[in-house]
């Protein structure tokens, strides 16, 4: 029996399908699930506990990191609890106001993310192109202020979506095929015009997005002139070498959110569990890579986890 079909309609709730024509097999999907929430969070309060204690990482690049990871936390957090809810307890049923506020902190979180790597590009543009200049120009009471700056703008661009969506009369099943709630599903749903919501969102997507990625490409445009101006080469892969980590994760968060724009708007006939999926990769997997490709390629961060797991097994 269908979900549209087992489900009462109540107009103030919203029903959740969890992974469709899988349902019986959601007890065991929700075990790499769950050990990838696991170490989502552990992880990143691991990176964020050795960056407070360790003063020698009280640098630019570290307190970038650190707001990646308070993102990432976030992204888990706000997303992870429900999905295992549908998958452990079959609680399918949420209110469209728990459902707007998800929505709000899953694309609140993911401007502030865009940001935070855009602002990781700039550190390395200065770091490489004027290192003597790099402590002046990126202080400790800088980034505090351009990180209020992202928090300020993620809030400005995403708090018209809960409105906008309450607007709408809600007249039929609500069900979403996903376990969470996002923008472009749940506008969805509504039986009133949409056209506002759906321009709303393209803004949004064109300027936090669009706009970031692009200043990404412009500062290692910057960053690859000034490396190629290098006369050794074992400094030129020094200097490219300090980006790798950045490049990782700008990859890992900007493709499955653009694969996931573009399938919403112009996949209609693609396949439903390839839309589900594009979904669980883009709040997923970020949180989870991110850790690991800065545990593995960040010296310092590394150093200090292989420490703590060293004297755990001593006092075991």
């Amino acid at each position: 029996m269908s979900l549209h079909n087992s489900t009462r309609f109540k107009p103030s709730v919203v029903w959740l399908t969890g992974i469709p024509g899988m349902e019986t097999s959601h007890i065991w999907i929700s075990i790499p699930f769950f050990a990838m929430y696991l170490v989502s969070v552990l992880g990143n309060s691991t990176i964020l506990f050795i960056i407070k204690t360790d003063r020698s990482l009280h640098e630019p690049m570290y307190a970038f990191l650190s707001m990646l990871a308070v993102t990432d936390l976030g992204l888990s957090i706000s997303t992870m609890p429900t999905i295992l809810g549908i998958f452990w307890f079959n609680a399918r049923e949420i209110s469209l106001n728990a459902c707007f506020t998800q929505l709000f902190f899953i694309h609140f979180l993911s401007v502030v993310e865009s940001s935070v790597l855009l602002a990781m590009a700039f550190d390395r543009v200065v770091a490489i192109r004027s290192p003597l200049r790099y402590a002046s120009i990126l202080t400790m009471p800088r980034i505090r202020k351009m990180g209020l700056t992202f928090v300020l703008r993620g809030v400005a661009m995403i708090l018209p979506l809960p409105f906008l969506l309450r607007r709408h009369r809600y007249c039929r099943a609500n069900v979403l095929f996903h376990s969470y709630c996002l923008h472009q599903e749940v506008m969805k749903l509504a039986c009133s015009n949409i056209t506002v919501n759906i321009i709303y969102g393209m803004f949004i997507i064109v300027t936090t997005v669009g706009m970031d990625s692009v200043l990404i490409l412009l500062s290692y445009t910057i960053i690859l002139k000034t490396v190629l101006s290098i006369a050794s080469w074992e400094e030129r892969l020094r200097a490219l070498n300090t980006c790798v980590s950045h490049i990782c994760a700008v990859l890992l968060f900007y493709m499955p959110m653009i694969g996931l724009s573009v399938i919403h708007r112009f996949g209609k006939s693609s396949p439903l569990l390839v839309r589900v999926f594009m979904g669980y990769v883009y709040l997923m997997v970020p949180p989870l890579m991110n850790l690991v490709v800065y545990s593995v390629k960040t010296k310092q961060i590394r150093g200090r986890i292989i420490q703590i797991f060293s004297k755990g097994r001593t006092h075991f």
